[in-house]
Order: C-alpha cells, then structure tokens, then sequence
C-alpha cells in the first residue's frame, strides 16, 4: 500500500477513535473538561496580570550582555567534581556539596593574610533599600562569578576585575507580601550550562550561563499560600533542589527536585508527614494541624553520593508559639532529615526540638564530614541549632556520634509540651538561660519572669535564652578537616514569649502571618555574638570570639589555617584558625552580613564577600562585593576611585524607577489621610515587617508596635523612625519626609488593633 494511503487511513482511525472517546465521556464530563480548560485558561491569564511589569518598558524576565562570555560553561558536573574541596572554583553554595566551606587553597595563610588588599570591587545596583538582606554565596567557575542581590537580581562577573558580563532582572510578583524575614536570597547554582534561580515569589528560573537569558521557568509553589524561597538551589545528578519557607505562615514544607533540562518536577517530598506516613503519628489525629504544620526548608542541603543520600534540615513548627492544638512531637519539624536523593524517599531523621513552642528552627546548613573516632573512620553529619547545642550525628543512620540524652524538661498542660527534650553532651556555645546575675548586668530595671531554655510560657510573658535569632541561625558554618573544628557563628539575646487566646496571630488564615501569639526582644537588653570553635571528636569548645553584636554572616576556612566572616560593621575579618587570633579586618561600606569564598585563577587566589547589609540585623546596606588578594591595590575603601568601581546598570536602573514611583506616592498622599494610610503600609512592608511583624504583632527581631507606648506620639514615632534607637538603625536619608509622615500615620492606626 502507498504511503499515503497509509496516512489517510491513520487519520481516520484517530478522528473516529476521537469521536467514541467524547461520546464514551458523555455530554457532561465533556463540558467539565471544557470548564475546566477554560478555567485553567483564566487562572493562566491571571497569574500573567500578577506578573505585569511594575517598571515601563520592562518584562517579567529582563536580561541584558555587556561583554562576550570569557569562559567555558559548567558542564554536568559528577560526582566526584562536586564532592571534591573547592580550589580553583567555588561550584555550589557550600564550595560542595558536603558543605564544608573549607578551601585546600593556602597561598593566603596565617603568615601574610594582613597584607590582604582590595583588587577589585562591583557594585551591583541593587537590594540597598532596608528590605533587602545580602546574604548571597557567589559561585564561581572558570573564571566568572555568579552572584544575587536581596532583590533577586543576578549578575555574572569576570572574576579577575569584577567586570559586568551580563546582568538578570526579574521582575516578582505584584502584592508579594508572604515574606516573614526581609527580602533575601542566599545564591545561585550552577550545572549543564545553565544558572539555576530560586525566586521568593515561589519560581525557580533556568538561565543561559553565557547570555542570562531565560531558558525555562518553573512554579514550585503559590506565594499567596505564604510559600517562598530564599535558599539558593543545588545542582546534583542532572537534578536540582529546593526547599521552600513559609513556617510563619501555615504552609506544609518540603523540598523538591526538578529536571535540570526541562524544569519539570520529578519528585517532592513534604517535611510533615501525611496520615500512613512515616512521622504522622506525632500529629493529633483528630484535627488538620498537620496540613499547616510548618517544617520549612531555609537553606541549601547536602549529598552523599557514595551513600545516595540527600540531607537537609528543618523549620519551626507553625503557629510557632502555641502548641495547644497539636498535641505531639510534630516530626519532622526541628529536624535533620535524610532522603533518597533520587526517589525522596524517606531513610532517616534526628528531631532536635520536640513540639517546638520557642521557634528553634534548624536553620543553619547541615554540613558531611569524615573522621577517625576512636580508631575508625566515621561519616558525619553536624547541625548548629538555634538552640545553641552542635548536633554530630552518623550520617548513615541518624545516630548521635557523641551522646545525646533525652532528659525531662518543664511543663504545661495548656502547651501540650513534650515530657523531654534532646540534650547533647558537650558545650553549648551560647547561654541557654537567663539568671539573675544576667539581669543585674544587662537590664536591671527588668522585673518580668524569666527562666532556661525549654521552659513553656502562657499568658504571662516570660524571658528566655536563646531567643528566635538563635544560637546557630542561618549564616553558613565551615569545618576544617586540618584542625577537626567545626566554626559556628552564634547570637545571645533576651527574647520574652507569651501566650494570649485572643490575640489575632492565634487565628489562622491562609497567606497570613500565623505566630500563635506574641513575641519580642527585651527593651534596653544588649544583643551579643559569638564565633566558637568546636572539636568535632568531643563537642568541646576549643576557642571562642566574644562580639557586642548579633554574628550575621557566614564562615569560610582555609589550608592555610585561617577562618574568615564578616561583622555587622562591614568589617571583613580573619581569624587563626587553630586558636581563634584576629590576623586581619578590613572596613566596608555596609554591613558585611554573607559568608566569604575563595578562589584561584591563573596561580592567584581570591577572597570575596558581598557587603549588601541586613534588615533582620538592622545593619548600613550597600550593593558591593568586594574581593582582595595579596597583589591588591587598596589598603582601605579611601583609596579606591570611584571610576575604578565596577557598576551593573540594568538592577540599579529598574531600582531607582522603584524608588522615584514610592517618593511620588508619598508626595500625592501628603494631604490625603486614608492615602498616607495606604501609602505607608506599603513603606512598612519595605523596612519595617522583618523586624516587627504583620500589623506590628512583633517579629524576629523589633517589639509589639500594637501596644507601644510610643503609638499615639506622633512626635516620638518620628523621631524613632528618622533617628533609631535600641538596635532599631535610623531611616532619616533613606526615607523621605512624606515616607517618614505615612508610616507613621500607618504605625499610628496600630493602636486599635491591640
């Protein structure tokens, strides 16, 4: 038979196999699958109208080339290039995929660090506003750096003179307001020729590693739900990974793997278990606390690919202050979780925290290490936890490596708290309670209730260390296999918690902050850190640097005995790694709150770090990264020209349009009251939610503004706002005088709310 007839006869066979297909589904399922299209259709062209372009002339996706790409793209990297020390380059967030922030590199050692200079410095032309956080680990391959602003905008530098080579614009969704912790992104990842993006408005975007253009896009989660992202990916397999956060507002974690061709999903795993899974029992079975339970995911996991594992740790439980309607230990929340890394399927855990009240989240990245304990080689895994304790445990099966003890803790029916909590041996390296004798040094006018960690709290507030901020938080921990220390930066703050049935955080309702109640730091109370040296082979503490502020950065550690981390003062500093000696600082413009990296190109190495400051630490905020060498130029930010900085235009450009529009907005409401309202809700959103929470209910780091006795003074909330004061930084400069006057007409109206 001719081939066309064999064609005509194909067709008919699929028009008629069409034709019973619709009668077999009947006139109704037809017209359901037709609604449902159409449906589908409608929510399509509504996520387009979220996404419109709030700048003229820009799309959701903008990227721009100033030069040609210098190098060669990543390829799709094995094994044994992502588990090996990261030397010439840093390839994923943690230098690999253990984790370990730990560089063989040593031409820069303990001997000559102090002849450190500046080589080059890049202003990246966004994230300066309060918002935005710099927290980003740049990556660096063949000779270009990859890096991301608070604002999410991406940029590929030569990593020799910091010159532009392209630059990523995305424009985030309209209305994002799900974002408990400020704006902030802690990097990229790299794999296949591409540059993978995790966006807070709940993508993760593929770009072309030469061009930074767009090659797919994917929606890992709705941010309207209260799901986010602000880790950065890891690239493992041909497949990357993402966690979500979101603990504030009721979502359900997890963490997810995509096809790193295509974008698509190839499995995700929720960090609360459902009913028939593993963990569900630790939930009340006759209620839906568990499908708002919390457990997100902050930062970038670890792989073992000898052992096919993937490991990663978890949030708080949500509401995170009240525990009365989840009766359990509400695994896998506080958590170090193993999992398949190519199926997801559960393997192991390790809680740290039981039915978590105080929001002891494991927000610090797990890190993989191998050392000989008594005689044999053991494969580790460690943890800083918020509550101040290193969790070292056999990464083979979850067991403690050094003894951890289950011991009886204080209770309280009202919080359904846990009998007992994990204690591990070993030292803790912050307080983990407040005495008298703190009180009498630090806030002796203070006459409230306070007590040791793990104590439960009701309805009359009670003070507590650690607080929310920690202990270990965020910022990245280094372990170097030289001087078998582990490096943890830790926070000491008083934080007081209470409970009240009728408060408004108690309420649950999707996309809306949901803390169970109150929380705040202490008014008047000091804010300390602490950068500690652990030995890994007894959880003893070896060294420790006492700071007069939050520890907000990140670690980085060296062959060449050095541990390196920036200071909220913008000071880049390094320290002796074996006994804790400061060898070298250099000042910034900004608060230098990323971790450091190192590298080498052509026989030098590199050290850089992004100085872009921090909402939560309520540092300066800048748009620099600066990186040194020994045949540096600038011995201090004086000597450098302003011609010799280097500038990306497009993020700056489309900041700037962001800005202009507020200031006129403030303009236009100057006499319009309920406008100035509006107006400065929107400006509190921008620089005052990450400390003081939705409607001022209190947040990680700023007091209840409801029932402030500041509130009804218009005077004093404006120069509070223009000047700062206890810990809060001063907005005189940054905001104008209109901003000023609307938010506080905003912050004014709180007072009702009580």
């Amino acid at each position: 038979m001719k081939r066309s007839v064999w064609i005509i006869a194909l067709v008919l066979v699929a028009i008629v196999a069409g034709v019973l297909i619709y009668q077999a589904m009947g006139p109704d399922t037809a017209s359901e699958k037709e609604d449902q299209a159409n449906q589908q259709e409608k929510s399509q062209q509504e996520e387009t109208d979220v996404n419109e372009p709030k700048v003229d002339g820009l799309s959701r996706h903008n990227s721009v080339q100033h030069m040609d790409y210098p190098g060669e793209v990543a390829p799709s990297f094995s094994a044994e290039d992502l588990t090996a020390p990261p030397s010439t380059n840093w390839i994923t967030n943690g230098g690999n995929i253990f984790n370990g922030r730990y560089s063989p590199l040593d031409q820069v050692d303990a001997s000559n660090v102090g002849d450190l200079k500046v080589e080059w410095v890049t202003s990246l032309g966004s994230g300066k506003e309060f918002k935005y956080s710099g927290e980003a680990t740049p990556i660096v391959y063949d000779g270009v750096m990859f890096t991301i602003t608070g604002a999410f905008d991406v940029a590929a530098l030569d990593a020799t003179t910091g010159e532009v080579i392209w630059e990523y614009h995305p424009e985030l969704a309209e209305g994002l307001n799900t974002v408990c912790c400020g704006w902030t992104s802690r990097g990229v990842a790299i794999g296949e020729g591409k540059v993978f993006v995790s966006l807070l408005d709940g993508y993760l975007v593929a770009l072309d590693q030469k061009t930074g253009e767009v090659v797919w896009e994917t929606q890992v989660e709705d941010w309207r739900k209260g799901y986010t992202i602000a880790s950065a990916p890891l690239y493992y397999n041909g497949k990357v990974y993402t966690g979500v956060a979101g603990g504030e507002y009721g979502i359900r974690g997890f963490v997810a793997a995509y096809d790193a061709e295509l974008g698509r999903e190839i499995w995700r795993k929720h960090t609360i278990p459902a009913p028939g899974e593993e963990g569900h029992e630790t939930w009340p079975q006759d209620n839906d606390a568990w499908e708002k339970g919390g457990a997100p995911v902050w930062q970038t996991p670890a792989i073992d690919p000898e052992l096919g594992l993937i490991y990663f740790s978890t949030g708080n439980t949500s509401p995170d202050l009240d525990g009365s309607n989840r009766e359990g230990d509400n695994l896998f929340t506080d958590s170090v979780l193993a999992l398949d890394a190519e199926t997801g399927e559960y393997r192991w855990h390790f809680q740290e925290v039981h039915h978590d009240i105080w929001d002891m989240d494991a927000a610090n990245p797990v890190v993989l290490f191998d050392v000989e304990m008594d005689g044999e080689m053991k494969k580790g895994i460690a943890q800083a936890g918020k509550t101040g304790w290193l969790y070292i445990l056999d990464r083979t099966n979850g067991e403690p490596l050094i003894g951890i003890e289950e011991k009886e803790v204080p209770q309280l029916a009202e919080q359904k708290t846990s009998p007992t909590q994990p204690f591990p041996i070993g030292d803790a390296f912050v307080p983990q309670g407040v005495t008298k004798e703190d009180i009498e040094r630090d806030i002796p006018n203070f006459e409230g209730k306070y007590g040791d960690i793990f104590t439960p709290f009701w309805d009359e507030p009670l003070t507590l260390k650690p607080s929310p901020q920690g202990g270990g938080n965020w910022p990245p921990s280094a372990y170097n296999p030289n001087t078998e220390y582990f490096y943890v930066l830790g926070n000491d703050n008083y934080f007081a918690f209470a409970h009240y049935a009728e408060d408004e955080a108690n309420k649950f309702e999707q996309g809306k902050e949901w803390i169970g109640s109150v929380w705040q730091p202490v008014e008047q109370a000091p804010f300390r850190g602490t950068v500690t040296a652990i030995d890994i082979k007894t959880n003893k503490i070896a060294w420790q640097k006492d700071w007069d502020t939050i520890a907000y950065s990140g670690l980085l550690t060296t062959k060449g005995n050095l541990l390196l981390t920036g200071h909220n003062d913008g000071r880049i500093l390094a320290y002796d790694a074996t006994n804790g000696d400061e060898l070298w600082e250099f000042m910034t413009d900004a608060g230098a709150n990323a971790p450091p990296i190192t590298y080498e190109v052509d026989g030098k190495q590199y050290i850089s770090i992004f100085s872009g400051g921090n909402s939560l630490a309520g540092t300066t905020h800048g748009d620099k990264i600066y990186t040194f060498s020994l045949e540096g130029k600038y011995a201090s930010i004086e000597d450098i020209p302003e011609d010799a900085i280097n500038k990306a235009t497009l993020a700056g450009q489309t900041e700037e349009s962001d800005v202009d529009k507020n200031h006129e907005e403030a303009d236009k409401d100057e006499h319009d009251e309920s406008a100035a309202v509006e107006n400065g809700k929107v400006i509190y959103e921008n620089n005052c939610l990450a400390c003081h929470g939705a409607e001022g209910v209190g947040g990680h780091n700023g007091p209840n503004l409801q029932n402030s006795s500041m509130i009804t003074d218009k005077d004093a909330l404006i120069k509070q706002v223009n000047e700062g004061s206890g810990g809060m930084p001063g907005f005189e400069g940054t905001l104008s005088e209109h901003e000023v006057n609307n938010v506080v007409e905003y912050i004014m109206q709180l007072g009702g709310k009580e």
